[in-house]
């Protein structure tokens, strides 16, 4: 239809950022984020409601990248979100994130379904949210460089008229907290109570009777993994006909030794900042391993983007941050509560209860594919509806990019797959070939 064909036109526009806003510092407000003032709309209230994914605050959401069409905005009408959820200590939380009801039909059986697409890693920083990242594709002050690349996605399943809200994770956006970077249980929770939240959005068409899919790539592929794990239990009343989960860090002992050293090495301090955050028991062994360059080093990258991280901190190990030379590897190794934190964000343990279709890249080094592939044999033997895609490429040559490339070369397949699960077809596993399979 022309009209699809426009949308993707504006997401492809997206992806190449060809919309950039600047955004300048004020001094209107205390929360500022590397010169970018963080909206009032982020500051969540003192008592929060009783019940996971209730509503706290709404208000429209203005999306860069728009067309006007008669039937109306191109691809749809977006609202910011604010809603409460658990956090993995128990405590209730705020997260925020946006709906956006597509202007075009759902032409699929049933009612309009729903997507929670949880976002790849956009950094620590407040100014980095997925949900800002719509309002500014592209932000650039001097200071900071956020790129808002799940547009993309989004569109794209907003061009197939499926409703779509997104999450900014737990402290990401909200400033009450830091951002608590691939945590389990705080992902998991954030993607299934936003599908909660979105149901309640005022003008949404989305309801209780809606199929709900979940959409994730790397950091995102790890929280839709473990929100499909924890679905049954954590919130029985989200029936999920399916889940993409790309590039899972199912193992972050695995990924945290592949990640040193490379492009995005980063993601270490949001790693350990994180674990933090999450539990301030760990902070005194970690404050006894960083030297005074790993303290500055976490205390910056608290602030950053993805395109901060890489232009500041690529390529850098963390043995240049450590006490005694020694890489956070190796720490985690040496110390029993770090190894034990870890062991219980591993993914895998459970089998999910609905299709899941698990992709990565054969040469991902960044996020191993080995890992990756474990995760889909732990659920296969688990008894779980499995669709394993690996994804052949030549080796990249440097470690992002190889993660880099499965999330565009597979994109358009996943969304497919997805919307098939929408549409009432029945997935069928594959299983029986992951003897033979890379």
């Amino acid at each position: 239809m022309p009209v699809r064909i426009r949308l993707l036109a504006t997401a492809v526009a997206a992806a190449a950022c060809l919309c950039v806003q600047t955004v300048q510092a004020t001094a209107s407000r205390a929360e500022v984020s590397r010169g970018v003032t963080i909206p009032a709309f982020y500051d969540p209230p003192a008592g929060l409601p009783a019940t996971d994914g209730t509503l706290i605050r709404t208000e429209p959401l203005p999306l860069a990248l728009s067309l006007p069409s008669l039937p109306g905005p191109l691809p749809g009408r977006a609202t910011r979100l604010m809603y409460r959820s658990t956090d993995s200590a128990g405590g209730p939380v705020a997260v925020t994130g946006a709906y956006i009801e597509p202007t075009l039909p759902w032409l699929g059986p049933g009612a309009r379904p729903l997507v929670a697409l949880a976002p790849g890693t956009m950094g620590q920083g407040d100014q980095c949210a997925a949900s800002l990242g719509l309002e500014h594709p592209l932000l650039l002050n001097g200071r900071t460089v956020s790129v808002g690349y799940e547009d993309l996605s989004i569109y794209r399943l907003l061009a197939e008229g499926v409703a779509v809200v997104v999450t900014d994770y737990v402290g990401l956006g909200a400033t009450d907290r830091l951002h608590t970077y691939v945590n389990r249980l705080d992902g998991a929770h954030a993607v299934l109570d936003a599908v909660r939240a979105a149901r309640n959005v005022p003008g949404a068409t989305v309801t209780a009777a809606s199929r709900v899919g979940l959409f994730g790539y790397s950091q995102g592929g790890g929280a839709t993994a473990a929100a499909a794990e924890l679905q049954p239990d954590y919130a029985p009343d989200v029936t999920l006909s399916g889940t993409y989960a790309g590039a899972p860090p199912a193992d972050l002992t695995a990924v945290t030794a592949a990640i040193d050293g490379t492009d995005l090495a980063g993601a270490l301090g949001w790693a350990v900042n994180g674990f933090v955050q999450s539990d301030p028991a760990l902070r005194p062994i970690v404050d006894a391993h960083l030297g005074a360059a790993g303290r500055a080093a976490l205390t910056d990258l608290s602030t950053m983007c993805v395109g901060d991280a890489i232009l500041a901190y690529g390529s850098q190990h963390s043995t240049a941050w450590t006490t005694d030379g020694s890489s956070i590897s190796e720490i985690i190794g040496e110390e029993p509560a770090l190894q034990a934190f870890l062991d219980d964000q591993r993914i895998g343990g459970t089998a999910p209860a609905s299709p899941v279709r698990l992709a990565t890249g054969v040469s991902d080094d960044l996020v191993p594919h080995a890992q990756a592939r474990r995760l889909a044999v732990d659920w296969c033997d688990e008894g779980a509806d499995v669709t394993y895609v690996p994804v052949v490429l030549p080796d990249a040559g440097r470690a992002l990019l190889n993660h880099f490339g499965p999330l565009l070369t597979d994109q358009g397949d996943a969304v497919a797959w997805l919307t098939a699960r929408l549409s009432g077809l029945p997935a069928v596993s594959n299983c029986w070939t992951m003897p033979a399979q890379p």
